[in-house]
């Protein structure tokens, strides 16, 4: 077992905002998520996480990756605040908060998937499409499927995309395997780039690529927009409820940013509730 120390990190909070699809939240608490190429369970203790896994191979560096406990939250925290004074409400009630470091090639298939769609159904999916091509895992005794790669799933079809239930989607994902290949690394590319690469793929909106380039690609700096988002900005700031004023208002007040601070409002709003 791996013992980490952490400060101002909430990992339950994090795990069940809504950004990750394979967690198991166990008997005891503890959690269990499936990453790019491994399984872990964490429990967490105030201040100490407890840390199991299938594999313990670089297991420190790959949680402090996965939570993003590399990046100073605290310092950003403080310049949005500096910034934007109204901020400083939303900010206080997400200080365990983070951004999730996930898999890139998943995140954008489970984007495409997550489109008109609720989080348990989109996590069945994901689970039995790794359940059907994936690797299997055992850990503690049971069996686990990691998501498959882009050579498992390369030669899928989109009748057997169906056999999945992804409905309307099956045409999306399959546009973007079938693109993949071709994609330019979105990691050598600037955030707007990016956006117009993945929007190359028929079915990817931008919405969906700003998604994968928050939660897989590590930009904070993109603004996932959708109804929810519209409805707060516009009853909280003063703003039409219109999407090109919403993205010129974060562009200019929250900057490199915007995407952490959107992930601030959802779920400070959560700890309202």
């Amino acid at each position: 077992m791996l013992e980490v120390q952490v400060c101002n990190l909430d990992v339950n909070s994090i795990l069940t905002s809504g950004a990750c699809f394979r967690y198991i939240i166990e008997d005891d608490n503890s959690i269990t998520n499936i990453l790019k190429d491994r399984v872990i369970n964490i429990k967490q203790d105030k201040d100490m996480l407890y840390i199991k896994s299938s594999n313990y191979e670089n297991l420190k560096e790959v949680i402090f990756d996965y939570f993003d406990l590399n990046r100073d939250y605290a310092a950003i925290n403080k310049e949005l605040v500096t910034n934007n004074c109204n901020l400083k409400d939303i900010i206080s009630r997400c200080s365990n908060y983070r951004i999730l470091n996930q898999d890139s090639f998943e995140m954008c298939i489970s984007y495409i998937i997550s489109q008109n769609n609720n989080v348990k159904r989109i996590s069945k999916t994901i689970n039995d499409l790794s359940k059907k091509y994936g690797t299997k895992v055992i850990f503690e005794n049971k069996e686990y499927y990691l998501f498959p790669n882009y050579e498992q799933i390369k030669n899928i079809t989109k009748d057997e995309l169906k056999l999945f239930g992804v409905g309307f989607r099956d045409k999306y994902i399959k546009n973007f395997i079938d693109f993949y290949p071709s994609m330019k690394d979105l990691n050598n590319l600037s955030t707007k780039e990016a956006l117009d690469e993945l929007m190359k793929v028929k079915g990817i909106g931008l919405k969906v690529a700003s998604c994968i380039l928050l939660f897989g690609y590590k930009r904070l700096d993109v603004f996932p927009i959708d109804t929810w988002v519209k409805q707060f900005i516009s009853n909280n700031y003063n703003i039409k409820n219109n999407q090109k004023e919403i993205e010129k208002f974060a562009k200019e007040n929250f900057g490199k940013y915007s995407g952490l601070v959107i992930q601030y409002m959802f779920h400070s709003q959560r700890n309202i509730k």
